[in-house]
């Protein structure tokens, strides 16, 4: 929430390489950027990581993200908290209609919801960037390509559902055009 209030007016707040993807897939950001927003997101998380290991190491695991059980739920669980914090997302930064200026509270209190509903069962990553860094600080790969992809499906699918179920047109009148593709 701090960083979205922090930053959102110079760089959109993009700490998620998966919600970048996402913007990017549904016309919200420039593809052109992607890769670099990305770069910075992953160098970012690099940073924090080692910097997790020089302060708590051999203490708390260096914040690693694993599943407590099977790759395969906490996979699921990836994309079901992946698709409502970009549903949420979509909705509050992208829609005329929502009041951007609690865009921050929204998501953030989406990101604390969802950390409830999947903290024990796959650590509520929610985002690639987020594991990749204490997992190379730790050297801890433990299922991480449930990070890589889930979050990616579920912003993708969260995407998909605000942008057919958003039923204006860019006058603001009700249409039933999602619909109609």
């Amino acid at each position: 929430m701090i960083i979205i209030f922090s930053t959102g007016h110079i760089s959109g707040a993009h700490l998620n390489p998966s919600v970048t993807i996402a913007f990017a897939t549904f016309k919200h950001f420039s593809w052109e950027k992607v890769l670099v927003y990305i770069a910075a997101q992953m160098s970012a998380s690099l940073c924090a990581g080692f910097t997790l290991k020089a302060i708590f190491s051999p203490y708390l695991g260096e914040g690693v993200t694993v599943p407590s059980g099977s790759a395969g739920a906490a996979f699921v669980m990836e994309v079901i908290i992946g698709f409502i914090l970009m549903f949420v997302t979509t909705a509050v930064a992208t829609d005329v209609r929502a009041v951007g200026e609690l865009a921050g509270i929204t998501v953030g209190a989406t990101v604390a919801m969802n950390n409830i509903i999947a903290g024990r069962i796959s650590g509520a990553s929610m985002n690639p960037a987020r594991t990749l860094g204490p997992a190379v600080a730790a050297n801890n790969y433990k299922a991480i390509w449930v990070y890589f992809t889930a979050p990616i499906l579920g912003t993708l699918t969260g995407a998909a559902a605000y942008t057919t179920v958003k039923l204006t047109e860019d006058d603001g009148t009700p249409t039933m055009r999602s619909f109609r593709r």
